[in-house]
């Protein structure tokens, strides 16, 4: 039976044994997090992932009071009425990213009215990158137009219909951008996949920054049937609202690239080398059979001399 001094003697060292473990996991912890602060500058110069306050990333540039951003910043709504749409454009520049926007469209009878949301450079010879929706009448469906411009070339478009009502919630419209390919996807399920065919001739959005923009507008001499159906302005003002801003993706300032050489080395930068897996293909597919409704690559009465060579890729 142990004496009270050698249980004393016994207790004392197993709490200097806990209290040496208790300094060693704090001293990790602390090289863990001096490594980390320092770290850190290195990895925003590979990438920004941008959310939040739609304030930080947004200009509102016409509209004369029509664009507001309010709650805080948590919400953007563009207004149309028949005196003039509104707009807006993001402040930074991108040269590829993975960009994520939730919307809820105009509700009722749209008819005429385009929301566009988009990816655009300045120049002469432009990129630019596409969704635009296209309003109808009360009880039927939006159309969604995509379209893929490069070096100021466009007439790539892609249509759909979509498998939900736009207007009754907010649903993510993201644009996957990288050297490799751009795929357009709603709610996670890809629609359109547009890949660079440089390699026989056909120019590929790769070098031209490219700011954000949306505008809400009237389009009734084209938008909706052809422009047989006209905007009926005792529906105005019209409403498209916006949230959930993301943006991870390489920003442009100064003439240079927030991504090493154009290429993020982080690892959570998937996006930048990211293709279609087999389960993404597939999603793919079940869209392109079921809610596709017009296809550039399939009109031939369009491309009389053949049509585009991308579209054999």
């Amino acid at each position: 039976m142990l004496h009270y001094p050698v249980i004393n003697l016994f207790c004392f060292h197993f709490q200097t044994y806990k209290l040496h473990i208790y300094f060693s996991l704090q001293t990790i912890f602390m090289a863990f997090t001096v490594c980390y602060l320092l770290l850190l500058p290195l990895l925003g110069s590979f990438f920004m992932v941008a959310y939040g306050n739609l304030n930080q990333h947004f200009d509102i540039t016409w509209g004369e009071g029509r664009a507001k951003i309010p709650n805080n910043g948590e919400l953007l709504t563009l207004s149309l009425d028949k005196a003039s749409g509104s707009g807006f454009e993001s402040k930074n520049e991108y040269l590829f990213g993975n960009i994520d926007m939730q919307l809820k469209l105009v509700p009722g009878n749209s008819a005429g009215t385009v929301t566009a949301y988009y990816l655009k450079s300045p120049e002469t010879t432009w990129d630019e990158i596409d969704f635009e929706f296209l309003g109808n009448l009360s009880g039927d469906p939006y159309i969604l137009h995509t379209n893929v411009f490069s070096q100021g070339k466009g007439n790539r478009e892609q249509q759909f219909y979509l498998w939900f009502d736009p207007t009754a919630d907010f649903h993510t419209y993201s644009i996957l951008w990288n050297p490799q390919r751009i795929i357009f996807s709603v709610d996670g399920t890809p629609i359109r996949e547009f890949k660079n065919s440089e390699s026989i001739g056909v120019p590929f959005p790769k070098s031209q920054p490219m700011r954000i923009h949306s505008s809400l507008w009237n389009a009734d001499d084209w938008a909706t049937r052809g422009g047989l159906v006209k905007t009926d302005w005792t529906q105005a003002p019209f409403t498209a609202s916006y949230r959930n801003f993301k943006a991870d993706a390489c920003v442009w300032s100064n003439g240079a690239s927030s991504c090493s050489s154009n290429s993020p080395s982080s690892t959570t930068s998937t996006w930048f080398s990211q293709e279609l897996d087999s389960t993404s293909q597939q999603r793919l597919k079940w869209v392109q059979n079921n809610y596709l409704i017009y296809n550039y690559c399939t009109d031939a009465k369009r491309f009389p001399q053949g049509i585009p060579p991308e579209c054999n890729v």
